[in-house]
């Protein structure tokens, strides 16, 4: 995945580029000729050519180039090979002009107050996304100068929506006679239904992001708005010992005593995870708006279908991971000139109808009807303000912490209040580091 991912529901918009007139390398500023002849566009993202965000991007360089009369030349590069390398390639003459990033105070944040991202804020007034965008898309594409989001300069502009949900084999759903639980407690019964029946309910991995996300969602059945405001954005200390994170340490380690999810889950990756789903081994899998394309074309064997978690007004999400401009880009307006093309409508329809989430699309344009109730979901999580953004933002190290965390307490080596303790500690650790 994206992990966050680093990604989407909810977040930002981008913004920019105060002072980019006059920029060392021959970049010139937003605002500043687009004619591109002659030019190339140096792109890099880490979407598969086949994802709803592949294509739509695919179709935008064609525009581009027709538009510009540059050439693009594009670089798919993994997602953690930009996670990896972005502070030292961004802060050389390697530099691509646009790149996809990911969003967060750790990511996105930490580039911006380093110098290494230019702001963006005279192209949003020019291009007018803040306009596109929910303000509760906004969030994750401003940051002040400690790199903290929510606030500041716009740093990032993202043109799909990602949030997290529960992906079910249908098939193996009315063959147990489990329904669509609409409750925590019907979620356990339905789990100990199909643990019954034979099957491992949650297909899980707890090497990457799909454990920690669900032990956040869990989390957040126990949580208000003020919750997630102190553990995103530092407003007060968070209590490590509070119910929300009790709660969901405790019932991890309880979920995987019961054998709903399995103990090999601490070495496996998401990707197996996920293939695991689409093999039909395990009927459940709580996981990214990411894969929905993905499962569109490869799961054939059975029906499937999604439900938002139950019994949470809050999801993990986020806007999707950001267009970002290097501030050593060498072609600043010609890669605001390209975000921008992202944004169209019908742009954002390709994204819509191969599965990926539109932050600006016309519903109505939407014709597989999968997808559109994708989007309708995103739409009403971002209506009642539910996105929650996601576990390891707070920090640029939690990422690792949580997994590493997360994988002592389903293996048994250490208890929930030990993890709880030890998680605590390098969060506070992490966010003294950023906040002083």
């Amino acid at each position: 995945m994206k992990h966050t991912r680093i990604l989407a529901a909810v977040v930002a918009t981008a913004a920019v580029a105060a002072a980019l007139t006059g920029c060392s390398g021959g970049a010139s500023g937003s605002g500043g000729d687009t004619n591109g002849a002659g030019k190339t566009l140096r792109l890099w993202h880490y979407e598969g050519a086949d994802s709803a965000m592949g294509k739509a991007w695919a179709e935008a360089i064609k525009v581009f180039e027709k538009e510009t009369g540059a050439k693009v030349e594009f670089e798919e590069k993994s997602f953690e090979q930009i996670r990896s390398t972005a502070s030292q390639v961004l802060n050389s003459d390697q530099a691509p002009d646009v790149l996809e990033y990911a969003k967060g105070n750790g990511t996105a944040g930490l580039l911006s107050s380093q110098g290494l991202l230019a702001p963006l804020d005279d192209a949003v007034k020019k291009y007018g996304w803040d306009k596109k965008l929910a303000s509760s898309l906004q969030t994750t594409a401003k940051y002040d100068d400690k790199g903290i989001m929510g606030s500041g300069s716009w740093y990032g502009v993202p043109n799909y929506g990602e949030y997290v949900e529960v992906y079910y084999n249908k098939t193996a759903f009315e063959k147990a006679g489990v329904a669509v639980p609409t409750s925590l407690s019907e979620f356990e019964t339905a789990m100990k239904t199909l643990k019954d029946a034979g099957q491992t309910p949650l297909s899980e991995s707890a090497a990457e992001y799909p454990l920690s996300q669900l032990w956040y969602q869990l989390a957040l059945t126990k949580a208000d708005r003020s919750f997630i405001d102190d553990y995103q954005l530092y407003k007060h200390k968070v209590d490590w010992n509070g119910e929300p994170l009790t709660y969901a340490t405790q019932t991890i380690a309880d979920w995987t005593a019961k054998g709903y999810i399995s103990k090999d889950a601490s070495g496996v990756k998401a990707e197996d995870a996920g293939v695991s789903f689409i093999n039909g081994q395990s009927p459940m899998f709580y996981s990214g708006s990411w894969w929905y394309g993905r499962f569109m074309s490869e799961i054939k064997g059975f029906e499937w279908g999604t439900f938002l978690f139950p019994g949470s007004d809050f999801t993990p999400g986020s806007a999707g991971n950001m267009w970002v401009v290097p501030e050593r880009a060498k072609n600043k307006d010609l890669a605001e000139k390209f975000i921008d093309i992202t944004m169209r409508p019908e742009i954002q329809a390709i994204l819509g109808n191969n599965g990926g989430v539109p932050v600006a699309a016309d519903v109505s344009a939407i014709t597989d009807e999968k997808s559109k109730q994708l989007i309708e979901n995103f739409n009403a999580i971002t209506k009642n303000d539910g996105i929650a953004f996601y576990p390891d933002w707070p920090t640029p190290t939690f990422y690792d912490q949580i997994n590493a965390g997360l994988q002592e307490l389903v293996n048994g080596t250490k208890s929930p209040a030990e993890v709880r303790k030890q998680l605590g500690e390098q969060y506070a650790s992490g966010v003294k580091d950023i906040v002083g």
